[in-house]
C-alpha cells in the first residue's frame, strides 16, 4: 500500500467524521479528530497486517511470541504517522481541515500499559520486530487504568485513576469472536480412556480473555504486527432475578470479579488480596495466550508436533513464567502427548530475559495459594519442580545447590528457576548484568547447563528517540552523515565523530540544544506553572523511584551544594537546574519519602533568596512517555547512579546518549558498554564498582564512621533531621541511612559510601560545561557512539542467536 497524499488523507478524514461521529471537520472538536486521525490510520495499518499474516503462513514462517506484563507504548499517534511516512501529509491535512496538528497529538493520552523500563523496552522491540519484518506479535492485559496518574500534593505523592481508554481506544480492535476461557480454582477429576489418563478441572471460576488488538507497524515496510491486549469479562450475564429484587451489587459481582483482573498494573501485593490478584493477572494472560497461540498453529498445521519449529515464546521477566506449566498442559491435556514428548516441545519453544538481580524481584509465590488457584497448572509444575530437583541432585550432589536451584521448595514457587528449567536460553540485557546472573544470581544453574546463558544488551528506538522528538538534531544528523540512511543503519551515527573539532558544527550542536532547552522551560511553565532557566544546567535524574536507583544520593548533593550557598553566595558559578521525574509503588513507603523529600528541597531552594539564579530543584509531575520524548532532548547532564551491581541495564541512559547529554554515573548496568565507547574522556564515572560493592556489604560496612569524619557528609545527614522551611523532618532517612531500618541494613544502597566521590563528579561535569567547546565535542562523540544501543541491533541478536528466525538485515 502506498503511502496517503495529502488530499488523500484529507477526504479519509472527513468521511471518517462523518460516518463515525455524523459531523464535517467544521463541526467537529480536536478530540474527534484526534479519534478520527486514529481510525484512519489504524485502518491502514489492519490492511497492511491482514497481508503481513497472509505472507507468514502462506510461507510457513516462524513466529516470535513476546509476552510482556508491560508495554509502555506512549502516544501511537505521531509514532503510527511517521512509521507509516505519512507525518507531514498529516499535519498538512489537518492544517487545511482548520486544525492545529500540535494541539491535535496533544490530546492523545498516553497508553496505561506499562510502569518503566520494562515496558518501554518492549516498545521499543515491536517496533524494531515490525520494522526488520520478523513475524511477532505482543501480548499482555489491555488494563482499564494502567500504573496510575501522580499529583503532586503538599509534596507528597497522590495516585489517581488513569483512564486512557477514552480517546486511546481508537487504536485497539476488539476481537470477542476469539475469546479465550481462562479457569482458575476448582478441583481436579482424573479418568481412564483409551490407555490414558485424562484430567479434567471441574468447578471454581471461569474469566472470558477478549483480545484487543493493537497494530504495530514498521518503518519503510509494509510489514506489519500487533500487540494482543487481553480483556477481562465475566461469562456469566448479570443476574436478573437479584437485580430485579433490588440486590444490584450481587446481580453484578461476578462481572466485577472479572473485570478486576484487567483493572490496574501491579496491585498492591502486601496482603493476600493482592498476591491473589496479581497471580490471576499473570495467569490469565499468559492462559489466554497459548490458547490463542496453539489453536493457531493447530488451524494452520494440524498437528502440534512442530510447534517448537515455528513457534518461540519470549518471557520478558518472570510476570509471564506460567507460559512454560500452561504450554505443558495444552500439550498433556489438549493434544494427549506423553510427558518426555511436551517437554522436549516446551523447552525448544520458550525463551527468558531476566531484568533484575534484586531478589524482591525474583517472584516467588506461595504454594499454597498457588495450588488453590490453578490445581492443574500447579500440578503441572509440582512435577516440573520434581524432575528439575532430581536432575540438580545428580549433577551437584550438594543439598545447598539443590535447594539454591529448586523450581518449588520449602512452600515457595520460584518462577526465576522455572524459567531456567523450561526455557531453551536466559539472557541478561546487559553484559555486567548477563555476568552477574550467570557468576552470582544463577551460579549453580548456569554451572549445570551453561550453554543456556547469554547476554543481549538492551537498545532503544532511536527513530523515536531521536529522530521523531529532536527534529533539529535530526537534520544535523542528516547533514553530517549522509542523510536519512542512519534510520535504517544506526551505526551511521559514528560518521558524527570525525566533526568533533569542527567549531561550526559545534555551534550547530549547541544552538540545537537551547532551542530545545527554551521549547522545555516554555512546556514546564504552561504545564507545571514552573519557570526554568535555559541559562542553567539541565541536570536529570527520570526514572522509577527505587533505593538502589539512588534519587536520595542526588538529593544529598544538592543539599551540600545549598549549604556551600550558605557558606559563600559565590561558590556557583553556573546556575544549575535539577529536575527529578518518577512515580513510587503506592506502597513502597520509602521511596514516596523520598519524593517528598525531593518537593521539601525545591520549596526550600525555590525560597530561598540566595539560590535565585544559581540553584533550582523541581520535580517533574506525573513522569510518563511524553514528558520524556520533551525532556531528553533538552537534557544536559543524564544521571545514571544506582548502586554497581544493582541495575540491569537501563534504556533512559541510552535515550539520553542519543540526544547528547552527558552521564554522570557508575559503572553499573549498560553504563559500562557506554564507557567501553566512550572512554573516561566523554562521560563523568565515579564510585565504587560492583565487586567492590559486593566486598563492601559482605564485610560488614559502617556508614557510621563516614559520618563521623566527613563534615561535609555529617552536615548534610544533619540536614535531614532538621528538616526544611515547610516543618517535614526526614529523621526516618537519616536513621534509614546510619542504622537500618525494618530489617533494612543500614545505607543499604551504599549511598554514603560514594558521596564524596559522586560531589567530585559533579564538580568535574560542572568544570567540563564551562568550556563550551570542550562540552559540546563531548556531547557530539555522545551521540556518534549511540548507534550500538539501537533496539534494531538489539532485535536482531535476538533473532539470530536466540530465536533463529530471519531477518531485515540491520547494519
Amino acid at each position: 500500500m502506498t503511502a496517503f497524499t495529502t488530499r488523500e488523507l484529507e477526504d479519509a478524514l472527513t468521511r471518517k467524521l462523518m460516518i463515525n461521529f455524523g459531523k464535517t471537520a467544521e463541526e467537529a472538536g480536536e478530540t474527534e479528530m484526534l479519534r478520527a486521525c486514529a481510525l484512519v490510520l489504524r485502518d491502514a495499518m489492519a490492511l497492511r497486517g491482514v497481508e503481513t499474516r497472509r505472507e507468514t503462513r502462506q510461507k510457513e514462517k516462524k513466529k516470535v511470541h513476546y509476552l510482556s506484563l508491560e508495554f509502555l507504548m506512549g502516544r501511537s499517534l505521531q509514532k503510527n504517522a511517521y512509521n507509516l511516512g505519512v507525518l507531514p501529509q498529516l499535519k498538512e491535512a489537518l492544517e487545511h481541515l482548520g486544525f492545529q496538528a500540535g494541539d491535535v497529538f496533544e490530546l492523545e493520552p498516553d497508553a496505561g500499559l506499562g510502569n518503566g523500563g520494562l515496558g518501554r523496552l518492549a516498545a521499543c522491540y515491536l517496533d524494531s520486530m515490525s520494522t526488520l519484518e520478523i513475524p511477532a506479535t505482543g501480548y499482555s492485559i489491555c488494563y482499564e487504568l494502567g500504573i496510575f496518574k501522580q499529583k503532586i500534593v503538599e509534596g507528597q505523592q497522590v495516585e489517581l485513576p488513569d483512564a486512557w481508554k477514552g480517546i486511546g481506544s481508537a487504536w485497539l480492535l476488539p476481537k470477542p469472536e476469539e475469546a479465550r476461557q481462562v479457569r482458575f480454582g476448582g478441583t481436579l477429576r482424573e479418568f481412564w480412556n483409551d490407555g490414558h489418563l485424562h484430567i479434567v478441572q471441574e468447578g471454581g471460576t471461569t474469566v472470558l480473555a477478549v483480545p484487543c488488538d493493537m497494530e504495530i507497524a514498521g518503518y519503510n515496510t509494509s510489514h506489519t504486527n500487533k500487540l494482543r491486549l487481553w480483556d477481562a469479562k465475566s461469562p456469566k450475564p448479570v443476574d436478573m432475578s437479584l437485580y430485579s429484587k433490588g440486590e444490584y451489587l450481587k446481580a453484578t459481582e461476578d462481572e466485577a470479579m472479572a473485570e478486576v483482573i484487567a483493572k490496574v498494573l501491579y496491585p498492591d501485593d502486601n496482603h493476600e488480596e493482592g498476591k491473589s490478584l496479581r497471580l490471576k493477572q499473570q495467569y490469565f494472560f499468559v492462559s489466554a495466550t497459548v490458547q490463542s497461540i496453539a489453536e493457531e498453529h493447530m488451524a494452520e498445521f494440524g498437528t502440534m508436533a512442530n510447534f517448537h519449529e515455528k513457534n518461540v515464546l519470549q518471557i520478558n521477566d518472570t510476570h509471564p513464567a506460567l507460559v512454560i506449566p500452561e504450554l505443558m498442559r495444552i500439550l498433556l491435556d489438549d493434544a494427549g502427548m506423553g510427558w518426555d514428548r511436551a517437554w522436549e516441545i516446551t523447552t525448544q519453544s520458550v525463551t527468558y530475559t531476566n531484568h533484575t538481580v534484586l531478589a524482591e524481584a525474583l517472584e516467588k509465590w506461595p504454594q499454597a495459594l498457588f495450588e488453590r488457584l490453578l490445581p492443574r497448572v500447579w500440578q503441572i509444575t509440582a512435577e516440573i519442580a520434581r524432575r528439575w530437583e532430581e536432575q540438580c541432585r545428580a549433577y551437584f550432589r550438594d543439598e545447598e545447590k539443590v535447594r539454591d536451584t529448586a523450581v518449588v521448595w520449602d512452600g515457595v514457587v520460584r518462577m526465576a528457576n522455572l524459567c531456567i528449567a523450561g526455557g531453551m536460553r536466559v539472557n541478561g540485557v546487559s553484559a555486567l548484568h548477563s555476568e552477574i546472573l550467570k557468576n552470582e544470581v544463577f551460579q549453580n544453574a548456569c554451572a549445570m547447563e551453561p550453554e543456556k546463558f547469554t547476554n543481549v544488551t538492551n537498545g532503544v528506538d532511536h527513530r523515536r528517540w531521536l529522530a521523531e522528538i529532536n527534529p533539529g538534531l535530526h537534520g544535523l544528523v542528516c547533514d553530517l552523515a549522509g542523510g536519512e540512511a542512519y534510520l535504517m543503519d544506526p551505526q551511521a551515527l559514528g560518521r558524527l565523530d570525525a566533526y568533533a573539532d569542527d567549531r561550526e558544527v559545534l555551534r550547530r550542536l549547541s544552538d540545537i540544544k537551547r532551542r530545545n532547552k527554551e521549547e522545555f522551560a516554555a512546556y514546564a511553565k504552561q504545564q507545571q506553572c514552573v519557570l526554568l532557566n535555559p541559562d542553567a544546567i539541565f541536570d536529570v535524574q527520570v526514572k522509577r523511584l527505587h533505593e538502589y536507583k539512588r534519587q536520595l544520593l542526588n538529593v544529598l548533593h544538592i543539599i551540600a551544594l545549598y549549604q556551600r550557598l550558605q557558606d559563600d553566595p559565590n561558590a556557583i558559578a553556573r546556575p544549575r537546574t535539577f529536575l527529578f521525574g518518577a512515580k513510587a509503588a503506592p506502597g513502597y513507603a520509602v521511596a514516596k519519602r523520598i519524593i517528598r523529600l525531593i518537593n521539601s528541597l525545591a520549596d526550600q531552594i525555590d525560597h530561598d533568596p540566595i539560590c535565585s539564579g544559581k540553584l533550582q530543584v523541581v520535580f517533574l509531575e506525573n513522569y510518563r512517555v511524553s514528558l520524556a520524548e520533551r525532556l531528553m532532548p533538552a537534557s544536559e547532564v543524564s544521571q545514571q547512579i544506582s548502586t554497581a551491581g544493582k541495575e540491569a541495564s537501563g534504556t533512559g541512559n541510552m535515550k539520553f546518549m542519543m540526544n547528547g547529554a552527558l552521564t554522570v554515573g557508575t559503572l553499573d548496568g549498560a553504563n559500562v558498554e557506554m564507557h567501553d565507547v566512550l572512554g573516561d574522556e566523554n562521560m563523568f564515572l565515579f564510585g565504587l564498582r560492583s565487586n567492590e560493592a559486593a566486598a563492601l556489604s559482605r564485610e560488614g560496612y559502617l556508614p557510621q564512621r563516614l559520618y563521623a569524619r566527613d563534615p561535609v557528609l555529617h552536615r548534610v545527614l544533619d540536614a535531614l533531621k532538621t528538616g526544611f522551611r515547610d516543618g517535614v523532618s526526614y529523621e526516618d532517612l537519616y536513621r534509614r541511612l546510619l542504622f537500618g531500618d525494618h530489617g533494612a541494613p543500614a545505607d543499604e544502597y551504599l549511598l554514603l559510601a560514594d558521596f564524596s566521590a559522586y560531589c567530585d563528579a559533579e564538580k568535574r561535569m560542572a568544570e567540563a560545561y564551562a568550556d563550551p567547546e570542550r562540552w559540546n565535542a563531548m556531547s557530539l562523540r555522545n551521540i556518534a557512539r549511540s548507534g550500538v544501543f539501537a533496539a534494531d541491533r538489539a532485535v536482531a541478536e535476538y533473532a539470530d542467536r536466540i530465536w533463529h528466525v530471519p531477518h531485515r538485515k540491520v547494519r
